[in-house]
This record gives C-alpha cells, structure tokens and sequence, in this order.
C-alpha cells in the first residue's frame, strides 16, 4: 500500500520538531550546564501575571501547538485550501530544516550568555558578534522560520495556530520583557547597539534614540 505524500511530510514536520527541541533546549540546556554550571533557565517564582509569566505561558501554548499540527494531521485534520499544494510543503521542509540549523547557531553565538528568560538582577555580557550582529535576537527569527516552515508543511488550522501563536510570545517576549530588562542592564551599549542592528531582521525595527539618551 503506498503511503500518501501527506503523510510523509506529516511525520517529517514531526521529527523535525521533535529534533529542534531537542537541540533548542535539551542540547543547548546541557552545553550550558557542562560549561557553565548553569542550566541557563531563568524565571523560577515569577510573579503570576507578570508579562515575563505571560509570555513564558504564551510560548509553553505555542511550542504545544506546534507538536500538535503535525499530530492533528496524521490523525486526518485537512489542510487549510489554499496552502495545500505540494510547492507549499517543499518550501516549508526547506525552511524547518533552516530554521533548526539557523536557531543552533544563533546560540552558539551567545556563548556563556544564552538565557532562557530574564533574571533582573542578572548581568551577563551584551552579545553583539556573530548571528547578533544581524539582528538583535536572531534565535527567536530562527524560531519564527522553523515555526513557519512546520506550518507550511502540514497546513492545518492547528500548525497555523500554532505559528500564530509562536509569533505573539515572541513579540511579547522580546517587547516587553528583554528590551526593558537589556536597557536597564546596558543603557548605552544596548541603545547605541539597537540603533544600528534591527529587532528581527537587518535593518529593521532599529529603536531610534531620543535626544536624551543621546547625550
């Protein structure tokens, strides 16, 4: 019996997911560890409510989401019409598969500094080299890539959701949590950084100084 190109791609977008957590988070989690000595984790005992714990339970929704895309469509969830096309599905396994490659090396970038989430008291070194020097957080536009691309190659309501979500916990995340916490913690370095390098992508979403922060 053969086994409908669906459904391959299906479980690719599964494997696929699965080894970019593995290497997201439980690789990068012990590289840190064995380095350091530090998990790199932070947000223990955040306060409820609080835009860091939102944005930790926006992105914990997201990341289950974008397991189940792929699960939903090996269980017979269709296609959304107009994304369901085999070109569709080729550039999304071409964009998975960069997005995992491009979120390794972004935080080989970091070095000691890679975080998960923010300790206000914390002072780690402001990265500006490597995959920082093009964007100012180049692992969350990995992860908006291999998110999109996992969409893209099995385009149900669930995976689209899924991306959608990934998206506003990382604007959420990078915002309204790191920005604030970066500029208190390096105020000129992060400011003259942010006017030169942009948000996302090159160029775009520099953060202009006022003529205050200037002097």
């Amino acid at each position: 019996m053969l086994v409908k190109p669906e459904v391959v791609v299906a479980v690719a977008a599964l494997l696929i997911y699965l080894v970019w957590a593995a290497l997201a988070f439980g690789l990068r989690t012990l590289v840190q560890w064995r380095r350091t000595g530090d998990t790199g984790w932070r947000g223990g005992g955040m306060t409820a409510g609080s835009l860091q714990w939102w944005a930790r339970v926006v992105f914990t929704g997201a990341l289950l989401l974008g397991a189940a895309g792929p699960v939903a469509a090996l269980a017979g969830l269709p296609a959304v019409d107009f994304l369901n096309h085999g070109a569709v599905r080729v550039a999304g396994v071409v964009a998975a598969v960069a997005g995992v490659v491009a979120t390794s090396a972004a935080q080989g970038s970091m070095g000691a500094s890679w975080r998960i989430g923010v300790r206000e008291s914390e002072r780690t070194e402001l990265v500006t080299g490597g995959a920082f020097a093009l964007a100012r957080n180049p692992i969350f536009t990995a992860m908006i890539v291999t998110a999109g691309g996992l969409a893209l190659m099995v385009p149900n309501v669930v995976s689209l959701a899924g991306f959608a979500t990934t998206v506003a916990a990382i604007q959420l995340q990078v915002r309204a949590v790191e920005e604030p916490y970066l500029r208190r913690a390096h105020p000129a370095a992060y400011l003259d950084y942010a006017a030169r390098v942009g948000r996302f992508l090159p160029g775009l979403g520099r953060l202009p100084r006022s003529p205050s922060e200037r002097r």
